[in-house]
C-alpha cells in the first residue's frame, strides 16, 4: 500500500514539474551553481594536497636546504664600513662546510653536497644541451630516488672521483633511443662517462618547478661530486690564468683597470642538503647552520638557508584559505538555492489550493501531500545537483586544462554534494509540504 502510494505521489510530483519547466529550471540554479562550486572547490583542494604530497618528495621531509649565493659587486660611491665589508674574504660553499655542519649539528641523519654545471651531451652524432649533478652518495636517498635498472654509485668511485654516471629516463629516451643505457657511454663536455644506472621517471609539474626553484631531475646526469671537481670545475681553485691577471695588476698599480662588476662565483659547491632525524626542531636547527657558515665565511653572507618543508606547508595555508572561500561561496549557492525552492514551493501550495482540495476530498491523507510536496522539492534539488554535478566536472577540467591548476575529482565528493542537494530539498520542502497538508479540504475546493 505504501509502494503503491509512494509511486503514485511521485508520478505527480514528476508532471507538476513538468508542467512548468522554465520555472523549475529557475529555482534550481541555486543548487545548480552551487553543487558545480563544491565539487570544483573538492577537486581544486584534492589537487593541491596532491600536489603538497608530490613536492614533499621532491624536496624532502626534514630537509634544510643551504644554497651558495654569489654577493653583487659594491659600486664606488659606498660608505666606509661598506668598504670594509667588501675587504672581508670568504671561500664560499665547500666541502669542508659539509663536515663542519656534520660535526657541529647533532641531529643529522644524512648530509649532501651538490655542484650544478650547464654542458653539452652528445652521443652519436645527438647533441643537446643539459646538466651535469655532481652528488654525494646519500642524494639518491635524500631524494627518494628510484633505479629502473642498473645501480648507484660505488664508494670506490665517489671516492676515486670515476667517470660514471646515473641518467635521468629522459636522457635514455633522447640519447639511447629507449634501449638500456647501462654499460654505454654518452659524451658530457670534455669526458665520456659510463652509465651505471638509470632512474625511473619522474613527473614534475610546471608549478612545482616554478614554486620549489627545482629542476626536471629526468634531463639530469648525475656523475660522483669528486668526478665534478677532479674532472670539470673546482670554483675554489686559484688557476694560472687568476694569477697572470693579479701580477699584471700588480705591475701597474697606477693604471685604472677596467672595471668589471660581474659578480665571480668562488662557491665550491652550489647547494648542501641537511636532512635531520624526525621529530628535530628544523628553525632551531637552520640558525645553527645559518651561525656557522657565517663565522667561517668571515661573515659574509653568500649563502641562503632554506627549509622547504615549512615553504611548502605556507603554501599550503594559502590554499587552504582559497579553498575555504571557495567552500563559503558554495554553501551560499546551495542556501540561495533552498531558500528559491522554499519560495517557489509556496507560491505552487497558493496556487494549487484548489487541486489540494480536489486530492482530499477524493480520500488523499495528509500525509499523501506532505509527500507530494516533498518530493517535488527532493526532485527540483536532486536535478538540480545532477546538472550540477556535470557543470562542476566541466569547470575542474577547465581548470586544469586551461588555468594550469591540478583538479582531482574524487566518488566522495560527488557522493557529498548529491547528499548535500537532497537534504536542501528536504529542509527546505518540508515547510510548504506542511502548509499544503493543513489547508481545509472545504476553504480550497471553494478557492478561486
Amino acid at each position: 500500500m505504501f509502494n503503491e502510494s509512494f509511486n503514485f505521489n511521485l508520478r505527480i510530483a514528476i508532471q507538476a514539474l513538468a508542467g512548468n519547466k522554465l520555472r523549475s529550471m529557475l529555482t534550481a540554479l541555486g543548487v545548480i551553481f552551487g553543487v558545480a562550486a563544491v565539487i570544483t572547490m573538492l577537486a581544486i583542494g584534492a589537487g593541491a594536497q596532491k600536489e603538497l604530497l608530490e613536492q614533499m618528495k621532491l624536496v624532502g621531509a626534514n630537509n634544510i636546504v643551504v644554497t651558495a649565493k654569489i654577493p653583487e659587486n659594491k659600486g664606488s660611491d659606498e660608505s666606509t664600513a661598506g668598504k670594509q665589508e667588501q675587504k672581508k674574504m670568504s671561500t664560499g660553499l665547500s666541502l669542508t662546510d659539509v663536515t663542519s655542519i656534520s660535526e657541529v649539528v647533532p641531529q643529522i641523519e644524512t648530509i649532501n653536497p651538490e655542484v650544478v654545471k650547464d654542458s653539452w651531451l652528445m652521443r652519436e652524432g645527438i647533441r643537446k644541451q643539459g646538466k651535469i649533478v655532481g652528488v654525494g652518495l646519500e642524494y639518491f636517498t635524500l631524494t627518494d630516488f628510484k633505479l629502473e635498472s642498473g645501480e648507484f654509485f660505488s664508494e670506490f668511485q665517489q671516492s676515486h672521483g670515476e667517470p660514471v654516471c646515473v641518467v635521468g629516463n629522459s636522457i635514455k629516451i633522447k640519447f639511447f633511443k629507449g634501449g638500456n643505457p647501462i654499460g654505454k657511454y654518452i659524451k658530457c663536455g670534455e669526458n665520456w662517462l659510463k652509465v651505471v644506472g638509470l632512474l625511473e621517471n619522474r613527473s614534475i609539474s610546471e608549478n612545482s618547478i616554478k614554486s620549489l626553484g627545482i629542476r626536471d631531475y629526468n634531463l639530469d646526469v648525475y656523475i660522483p661530486v669528486k668526478a665534478m671537481l677532479l674532472r670539470y670545475q673546482n670554483r675554489s681553485l686559484i688557476t694560472k690564468s687568476m694569477l697572470e691577471k693579479a701580477a699584471g695588476a700588480n705591475e701597474d698599480e697606477n693604471a685604472k683597470p677596467e672595471e668589471d662588476n660581474t659578480p665571480k662565483n668562488y662557491n665550491q659547491i652550489d647547494r648542501i642538503t641537511v636532512q635531520l632525524f624526525p621529530g628535530s626542531n628544523m628553525q632551531e636547527a637552520a640558525e645553527v647552520v645559518s651561525r656557522l657558515l657565517q663565522r667561517r665565511h668571515a661573515g659574509v653572507v653568500d649563502f641562503e638557508v632554506s627549509i622547504p618543508e615549512m615553504l611548502i606547508k605556507q603554501q599550503q595555508k594559502t590554499k587552504d584559505i582559497f579553498n575555504f572561500v571557495l567552500g563559503a561561496i558554495a554553501g551560499i549557492s546551495l542556501l540561495v538555492g533552498g531558500i528559491g525552492i522554499m519560495n517557489i514551493m509556496l507560491a505552487s501550495v497558493l496556487e494549487r489550493t484548489k487541486e489540494i482540495g480536489i486530492r482530499r476530498a477524493i480520500g488523499a491523507t495528509q500525509k499523501d501531500v506532505v509527500q507530494q510536496f516533498l518530493l517535488e522539492a527532493v526532485l527540483l534539488s536532486l536535478g538540480g545537483a545532477i546538472i550540477g554535478l556535470l557543470l562542476g566536472l566541466s569547470m575542474s577540467w577547465i581548470v586544469d586544462r586551461f588555468a594550469g591548476i591540478e583538479t582531482v575529482v574524487s566518488w566522495w565528493s560527488v557522493v557529498l554534494s548529491m547528499a548535500v542537494s537532497v537534504t536542501v530539498g528536504l529542509v527546505f520542502g518540508i515547510t510548504p509540504a506542511k502548509r499544503a497538508a493543513e489547508l481545509d479540504p472545504v476553504e480550497a475546493l471553494r478557492w478561486e
